[in-house]
């Protein structure tokens, strides 16, 4: 039996009116209009947040946690992306942040520089040792990965096994906090503060582990505003300007964060699901093997332009980088050491990342093969617009979902001009057969 999916995303049925902007905007075709109202396919949805930029009445609802949630926790561990230097002013430096977060209600902020820097140097020492089929694509993006198991299962081998800096940053927290305050691990709550809905998703399936370290994500939107208040009651006197962040770890923010071993002419970059598809839809066809290496983001410029921030990505980018220019240069962690935490595995996921296949046409694999071939007599029948009126992103979705027995081949425009043309034939023909039969009476 196939494991449940979990999602980040709510359609909220009281606010759509149906106007088909998520279904035409979702890249996996996982969202149908049924009855006026939006709804997802849970095996293709792949929480990416594209239909929440898109939706003009709201009714997209990501699931973060609220602060308010964490209140099971004893002890509350703020992990911030570095996206979220990237949404005040230039002079709101880290440490300034770091110090707001402490007034919001966390109890420590763990900065992730060194945990960007560890997976950096984890991915440039598996790469040099790496034997198998290229090009290796990145994991780091939740999104991406689960595009690839759902869209791309025969790719999913080429996703690189290295743990996410977030992941790396929750474990180094709590394991810090617990000898601090003697509490157990389970009982230090270690909060992602994201950017996107992904992130969420990562926590509950956790993908190539046992578990994830993180506990929570609560959304870069939704704390924006307490933030920014606290932002302003901080001194300089009350906090270290740049937290201990360093340039390289910054640089996670946004796109071509690249290996620092790799060359250009080797690695390639991508940010934007339309983008991340032609890639990928290369790398199927094996037209990019030359390459060792796929820096792979979903959301346009990377992690900065994800659905769950406040500040436009580019404006975010640009911010980014000053701030980049402003931080110490070296290095936040030993390059000795951190080759030896990953000979031992510590870097490493523990799971093999397995395709997500879409649900099959039928369990049956007989009448599987029966539909497929009812699924393409239809679709021969359909005029392949793509228009969307019935409810389907496409004309290929719609005959698929015919055979689902979800909708019936009514539900397209095209098959009821057919059919009301038909009448209108049949009954024309009618009229002349009568009309001719009164000219032989007369």
């Amino acid at each position: 039996m196939p494991a449940p999916y979990h999602h980040s995303l709510r359609f909220d049925a009281d606010r759509c009116n149906g106007c088909m902007s998520c279904m035409r905007a979702c890249p996996t075709a996982a969202v149908r209009v049924r009855k006026g109202r939006a709804a997802k396919l849970e095996d293709r949805c792949i929480d990416c947040g594209e239909c929440i930029r898109v939706c003009p009445q709201g009714a997209i609802v990501p699931l973060t946690d609220h602060m308010a949630d964490l209140s099971k926790f004893e002890c509350k561990v703020a992990i911030p992306s570095p996206v979220l230097y990237a949404q005040f002013d230039v002079d709101v430096f880290p440490g300034i942040i770091f110090a707001a977060l402490k007034q919001c209600g966390f109890d420590d902020v763990e900065r992730m520089s060194p945990a960007c820097e560890a997976a950096t140097i984890a991915t440039e020492i598996f790469l040099s040792e790496y034997h198998g089929q290229y090009p290796l694509i990145s994991s780091f993006c939740p999104t991406v990965v689960r595009l690839v198991q759902v869209k791309y299962p025969e790719l999913a081998e080429q996703l690189l096994p290295i743990l996410a800096p977030r992941e790396i940053s929750a474990r180094t927290a709590k394991a810090r906090k617990s000898k601090e305050t003697g509490l157990a691990e389970e009982r230090i709550g270690a909060i992602y503060i994201t950017p996107c809905p992904s992130k969420i998703v990562s926590i509950l399936e956790h993908p190539g582990m046992q578990r994830s370290y993180l506990n929570a994500a609560v959304s870069i939107s939704d704390l924006f505003q307490t933030l920014a208040a606290a932002i302003s009651k901080v001194s300089e006197t009350d906090a270290n300007i740049d937290g201990g962040e360093t340039a390289a770890g910054v640089g996670w923010a946004f796109l071509a964060g690249l290996p620092r071993s790799l060359s250009a002419e080797s690695t390639l970059s991508v940010a934007g699901l339309p983008n991340v598809i032609r890639i990928l839809d290369d790398v199927e066809k094996g037209r990019l093997r030359r390459y060792s290496f796929i820096e792979s983001h979903a959301c346009p410029e990377g992690c900065v332009g994800g659905c769950l921030t406040v500040e436009n990505p580019y404006v975010a980018r640009a911010k980014a980088i000053r701030l980049q220019q402003s931080l110490p240069a070296g290095s936040a962690v030993d390059r000795g050491q951190m080759d030896a935490h990953y000979r031992k595995g510590a870097f490493l996921m523990d799971e093999a990342l397995a395709s997500r296949p879409l649900r099959p046409l039928d369990a049956d694999i007989s009448k599987a093969i029966v539909k497929m071939k009812e699924r393409d007599r239809i679709l021969s029948g359909l005029p392949k617009i793509d228009c969307g009126a019935c409810g389907a992103p496409s004309c290929r979705a719609f005959a698929e979902d015919v055979v689902m027995a979800e909708v019936e081949e009514a539900s397209c425009i095209f098959f009821r001009e057919q059919e009301l043309a038909a009448r209108i034939e049949k009954l024309a023909g009618f009229i002349r057969t009568q009309r001719g039969t009164e000219g032989v009476r007369h």
